[in-house]
């Protein structure tokens, strides 16, 4: 049995339209606070979870089925949601929860920068990761690195704060070979995916040549100068893919 289920919310739950973002490896729900004040602004209702092994949810089992799995409460009685959001590991998740999308209307799927095919450079990525959780910079550390708003590094140090080495350690031994571009296969008929890539001279962990390009409803968009955290760096892509 896993941890409570946890998430942020914003707006009202009775607003025409529902938004579900998913967020990446160390970091958390709150990490959203500047997109999902865009789509509150636009009519939203939004629900971001924590994902299990974040925000001091624990568990033995980081496969990706499993954290999709874990999200399953979010649809019961058939829930739906206009727009699906996930970045970057949250983005993998998103994928694997496409057949969990009720089929009672259209929905967005917009993927930030999914780490799709990374078995040639896990062992690498898994040591950043941990390094990260291990020397939790602060956040004017990030300000001055990255040029972040000061909320935005506060979310981004919040979120590694509240994960540990046992989380990295799962996430990256339970998800080998980690190879997702698979699951593009399985776009539903009232599903409609969109893909933003950061620029690959930028950090970027997705590969144009990852994302299948012979798939119907799904679209891909390469952001020239914008770093693998999209929701930081430019949200207004995200609000143009909607």
């Amino acid at each position: 049995m896993y941890p409570s289920i946890s998430a942020s919310q914003w707006g009202s739950p009775t607003a025409p339209r529902k938004a579900l973002l998913i967020h990446g490896l160390t970091s958390c729900s709150n990490a959203w606070e500047g997109v999902a004040q865009l789509l509150v602004a636009e009519g939203f209702f939004v629900v971001a979870p924590n994902l299990l092994g974040h925000a001091w949810r624990r568990g033995t089992d980081y496969r990706i089925s499993t954290l999709a799995e874990d999200l399953r409460p979010y649809f019961i009685n058939d829930t739906s949601y206009d727009v699906v959001i996930g970045r970057s590991l949250g983005g993998t998740v998103a994928l694997s929860l496409l057949q969990f999308l009720p089929k009672t209307k259209e929905v967005t799927v917009i993927l930030l920068d999914p780490p799709l095919e990374r078995e040639g450079t896990a062992e690498m990525d898994k040591s950043l990761f941990l390094d990260a959780v291990a020397n939790v910079k602060t956040a004017e550390q990030l300000v001055d690195e990255l040029g972040w708003s000061r909320r935005d590094c506060v979310l981004a140090v919040l979120g590694v704060s509240m994960c540990d080495r046992t989380t990295i350690e799962g996430i990256f031994s339970h998800n080998r070979p980690w190879s997702f571009s698979g699951l593009f296969k399985n776009i539903p008929p009232h599903v409609k995916v969109t893909v933003l890539v950061s620029d690959p001279k930028a950090g970027a962990v997705c590969h144009l040549e990852h994302v299948p390009r012979d798939i119907e409803r799904l679209n891909v968009r390469v952001l020239p100068g914008v770093g693998h955290c999209i929701h930081y760096e430019c949200p207004e892509a995200i609000m143009d893919a909607i």
